[in-house]
């Protein structure tokens, strides 16, 4: 998988329409949460794309702290069914870290992660702070990196 990371103005019209097709095909699909995923915050976002073999299986956006949290934060997190087995998940989280401490000059991050992953995310070195809550429906919990 190759990683790309841009900024929303850099996008072509293709890899954005591919991106957003990822969203949907999990996040409303394949999650059976109807939400809306394009909420006005992608084009204030840090794009991280996984392509393999010219398609999009793995994304993340992140923003600078003081957008979303206090803190960074990363969100979509995303990769498509069939190539979750490659730990491609891993090699997205990676590269949006990195990409917030290069492009933000920072390492606190935090997140709102869906609780069937909070392993996931440790293993990436979050932390959950607060009580659970549903969003669009799905458990979740928020998470920091410091």
């Amino acid at each position: 998988m190759k990683i790309t990371i841009k900024k929303f103005k850099d996008f072509t019209v293709n890899e954005l329409y591919d991106v957003l097709q990822l969203r949907s095909e999990v996040f409303v699909v394949e999650q059976d949460c109807v939400y809306q995923d394009i909420d006005s915050k992608d084009q204030n976002a840090l794009h991280i794309i996984g392509k393999k073999e010219g398609k999009v299986v793995a994304y993340t956006r992140c923003f600078k702290p003081g957008y979303y949290f206090e803190e960074a934060a990363i969100g979509r997190v995303v990769v498509t069914m069939d190539q979750r087995k490659y730990g491609y998940g891993h090699d997205i989280m990676k590269a949006s870290i990195n990409a917030i401490k290069k492009e933000f000059e920072t390492e606190k991050i935090k997140l709102s992660a869906q609780t069937y992953l909070i392993k996931f995310y440790e293993s990436h070195g979050f932390k959950t702070i607060g009580e659970g809550y549903l969003e669009d429906g799905i458990p979740h919990i928020a998470m920091v990196k410091s």
